[in-house]
């Protein structure tokens, strides 16, 4: 992997783990308007095994896969880097009609604002990567 495509990355990570924890405390707000306060504990057990928090998994998957990739050490490895840019994409595109998780982030976009704040960190990286056939 290329340094600069490891520090896309890195900031790709950074943005994706703010976007996560936002739609985290929005998610756990609901969820303790029906369910009372939970401790940190108990919250993530809630997380693990509620489904009300399932709808967060591509986002939480999309950063180990991240972590994964930068932790790779040998510059041998193929790392796709394309495939983790288009995911995060499909990810910060919420389509109200879409899958469970595009229906629950695009309601998060329109009811916190700082779901909005975090998207746009996210979009502003994902604008400066640049494609395979514009490195070529």
């Amino acid at each position: 992997m290329k340094e600069s495509e490891r520090r896309m990355l890195g900031e790709l990570r950074r943005g994706l783990l703010q976007l996560h924890k936002t739609l985290l405390d929005w998610e756990r707000a609901a969820y303790e308007r029906v369910h009372g306060r939970t401790t940190s504990s108990e919250l993530l057990r809630v997380i693990v095994s509620d489904a009300q928090f399932a709808w967060l998994r591509p986002v939480s998957e999309l950063i180990v896969r991240i972590d994964a990739s930068l932790e790779t050490e040998d510059s041998d490895s193929v790392i796709d880097v394309d495939a983790i840019v288009s995911q995060a994409r499909t990810l910060v595109s919420p389509d109200e009609s879409g899958t469970p998780y595009a229906q629950r982030y695009h309601t998060a976009l329109q009811e916190y604002p700082d779901a909005v704040f975090a998207h746009r960190a996210v979009t502003n990286v994902l604008r400066e990567v640049k494609t395979k056939e514009t490195l070529h």
